[in-house]
Parts: structure tokens; C-alpha cells; sequence
């Protein structure tokens, strides 16, 4: 039978199946790690960068954690612009050997503009630096950080993205699900997607960009998720793959309460769909003019929160058909794809995040949230409509950090020279 909703529901089924298929191949080939020669001598000199409002209670343990790093102390500096700031921020910052820019601007409001007046005035100083590294204040860095962002440039790589963990994951149980979302992301996304040679994308902190690239393109973005948008520019202007370095950890401090993270996730949607808006068109446009599978998989990585929204759709609408049939499931047919096909991929869709949790050895504390991750996971989709709803917004939702923790203080498992 022919229903009048097939013209609609075949083409979104057909969508389904290909997101399905391309997620299981970036998640497979995320399951393992390339080992790679390392480059040991320090060649690269490097400007810390840290975008700090408010930030009180956490930069003095963050500027003390980066000059702890395992790299000759005289090839980086450590500076900090105190955007906005009405507390003791700078003050703090200096008193623990960073060199301090203050930002005062009610009009230009943001981690994006904070970074980009910060960029140029270093560029404009006496110093030369082959490149920046990126963190926000709440973070810790491991000690090998620039050791490995070193190894990296050397070998040609101008923009990666470091291993992003969590310095608090059994505060809460939101805290834990948060940091379970950034594991399974690091090792099924961004290592997979390295390991078959796509470009990734920038993390907002634990990030490295060469100076040669940030000359070359500026820096310039401003939207909510102002990393994205310079992974999507660099690959759209210049063919930069944004490259994953799978042992540099920085250790972010999640969310306690599930309304801060709902906060902080809406914020990251809507920053995401108004990346999306701003460069799915262009990167459509030259991938498939030039043919670059690194630009159209940019395409990819910017739908997928789109995605999302269509597979909600699809969902109900597979209850919808089961008791009142309005269109033809091409999906759930023996004799396109066997029951048993969609049974493993939903098998596999639990075990493989199990097994990451696994293999990086999480705190034993943390797996009694595991039940709860999927709360957390089915979360998205309401933030994700909500972001769409609001993709045009640009107001700063800033996250208060109430307390600090030190680098001695992150789980001695945690601190090792990188995930498996």
C-alpha cells in the first residue's frame, strides 16, 4: 500500500539510516588507538591563553597548575585577559605569576571577543610564540600538555584539540553523566574521527592553534560556541583539519546541578545552530565543488543537532504508524534491513559507551550514576528545540564556579600521560 506520507517519511528514513551508519563508523574506529612517534624536544614556543570573568575562586589553582607543566619554563608564558571582571580576578592571576589584560567592553560581551582582543594583543608585544594554547579558568592541565601539543606542531598539525576529562565527576550525578558524555564523545567522535583522517572540532578549552593560522585567518568568531565556529571557518577557507590529541588532558569542572547544565547546554545548541546556519551552505557549496570529504563531513558534524530533531520525529511517528499505519517503513523490513541488523545497532549502543567508560578506568563512584546517563543523553532533545527556538540569541550565560580544586587534588588515575 502507498501512503500520501511516504513522499516525506521515505526520504527522512533514508536520512535516519545514513546518520545511523555513519555515527557506528566513527564510534568503531574510535575503539583503538594508533600508536604514534613522539617528537621529545621542546622546539615550539607557547602563549597560555586563559578567557577569565569572574573567576575568583579558580584561576589562582588553574596559573599555578600551568606552571607546573613538564616544558622548559622559558618557552611559554601564561596570560590571562580578566573580561569584565568585578571581582579579584586579576589580582589573583598576578599574584600567581600570569600577565594580566584587563577588558572593560558592555557591547562586545563574550568568550569570542574576550580571546580575540587578547589574540591581538599578543601578537603585538615584543614575544614570539609559535602557538596558543586555550583554557578556561575552572580547568586543570595535565603536566605533559605541552609536550604533547609540541609533538603535534612538529609533525605539521596547526589546530588540535586536546583530551577533555572532568576534574570533579562524583560530585553529582549530573557531574558524573556530564563527564560519561565527555569520555564516550572523546574516544566514539573525536578519536575516530581522527584515526580515518576527518577534521574534528575545536573543544572551547584544552585547545592548541598555531600562530601561523591565527595570523593567516584572525580569529573573529563571536557566536555561542565561538571553537566551533573557528574549525568551521579554518576548514572552509583554508582546508585546516582540526586534528585530536588523544594524551593532552584538560580537566573541566561539570556541572553539579542538572539546571546549570541545562543552561549550559541550551547555550552550546543554540551557538551550534547558528554555526550551522553560517556555514552548512558554504561548506556545501565548496565540498562539493572541490569534492573534499573533510568539508562535507563538516557538513555532518554541524547537522547534528538537526539530526536530532529529525529522529525525534521519526520516533514518534514509528509508534504512530505501529497502531494507526500512515506510511511505508522501508527501516523495518526483512528485506532491506532484518530485525536483527537494528537489534545489534541498539545493542551496540550501549556496550561500546561501557566498554570506553572501561578501558579509561572512570572512578568507581561514578558507575553507580551510569543508570541515570540516559536521563542525562534523553535531556538533549528538549534543549536541543529550545536552541533552535532561540538560534538567533546571543546573550553570555556565564558558569559560576563556586569552588576550587587543585591539581593534586584530580583522582591519581586521572593524571596519568593519557586515556587508553
Amino acid at each position: 500500500m502507498t501512503y500520501y506520507l511516504d513522499i516525506i517519511m521515505i526520504p527522512i528514513q533514508i536520512v535516519v539510516a545514513f546518520y545511523t551508519f555513519y555515527y557506528l563508523l566513527l564510534a568503531i574506529s574510535g575503539m583503538r588507538r594508533k600508536r604514534e612517534a613522539k617528537v621529545l624536544i621542546p622546539r615550539n614556543r607557547f602563549a597560555l591563553i586563559v578567557a577569565a570573568h569572574n573567576e575568583e575562586q579558580v584561576i589562582g589553582a588553574l596559573v599555578e597548575n600551568l606552571f607546573m607543566l613538564e616544558y622548559p619554563r622559558e618557552m611559554y608564558d601564561v596570560f590571562v585577559v580578566a573580561d569584565n571582571c568585578t571581582d579579584a580576578t586579576a589580582a589573583i592571576a598576578r599574584e600567581h605569576g600570569a600577565i594580566v589584560y584587563e577588558r572593560f567592553n558592555d557591547e562586545l560581551i563574550g568568550k569570542g571577543y574576550a580571546m580575540d582582543w587578547l589574540f591581538q594583543k599578543v601578537l603585538d608585544g615584543d614575544k614570539e610564540y609559535d602557538a596558543f594554547c586555550v583554557f578556561d579558568a575552572d580547568n586543570l592541565v595535565a603536566l605533559n600538555f605541552l609536550v604533547e601539543m609540541n609533538s603535534r606542531l612538529v609533525k605539521g598539525e596547526t589546530v588540535i584539540q586536546g583530551y577533555l576529562s572532568a576534574k570533579n565527576p562524583g560530585d553529582t550525578w549530573v557531574s558524573a553523566t556530564f563527564a560519561m558524555m565527555f569520555w564516550i564523545v572523546n574516544h566514539l567522535w573525536h578519536l575516530g574521527k581522527y584515526n580515518i583522517g576527518l577534521s574534528t572540532a575545536l573543544g572551547g578549552t584544552g585547545m592548541c592553534i598555531a600562530t601561523s593560522v591565527i595570523r593567516k585567518y584572525g580569529w573573529g568568531c563571536n557566536c555561542l560556541t565561538e571553537d566551533m565556529e573557528f574549525s568551521m571557518k579554518v576548514l572552509y577557507e583554508g582546508n585546516v583539519r582540526t586534528t585530536w590529541a588523544h594524551e593532552a588532558v584538560v580537566y573541566d569542572e561539570k556541572p553539579l546541578g542538572f539546571m546549570q547544565s541545562w543552561y549550559q547546554r541550551k547555550r552550546w545548541a543554540q551557538g551550534h545552530f547558528d554555526c550551522a546556519g553560517r556555514y552548512i551552505p558554504k561548506l556545501f557549496v565548496k565540498g562539493l565543488k572541490t569534492m573534499n570529504i573533510r568539508m562535507l563531513d563538516g557538513i555532518m558534524q554541524l547537522s547534528q543537532p538537526h539530526f536530532m530533531m529529525l529522529s525525534t520525529f521519526y520516533l514518534i511517528m514509528t509508534y504512530v504508524n505501529i497502531y494507526l499505519p500512515c506510511y511505508t517503513n522501508i527501516l523495518y523490513n526483512d528485506r532491506v534491513m532484518p530485525m536483527e541488523f537494528w537489534s545489534a545497532i541498539a545493542i551496540l549502543q550501549f556496550v561500546l559507551p561501557i566498554i570506553v567508560l572501561w578501558k579509561i578506568k572512570v572512578p568507581g563512584k561514578v558507575w553507580k550514576y551510569v543508570p541515570l546517563y540516559p536521563v542525562f543523553i534523553y535531556s538533549w532533545v528538549p534543549i536541543t528545540f529550545l536552541g533552535f527556538r532561540d538560534r538567533h540569541k546571543k546573550v553570555w550565560s556565564h558558569t559560576r564556579h563556586t569552588r576550587s580544586i587543585s591539581f593534586d587534588e584530580v583522582p591519581l588515575h586521572l593524571k596519568g600521560k593519557g586515556p587508553n
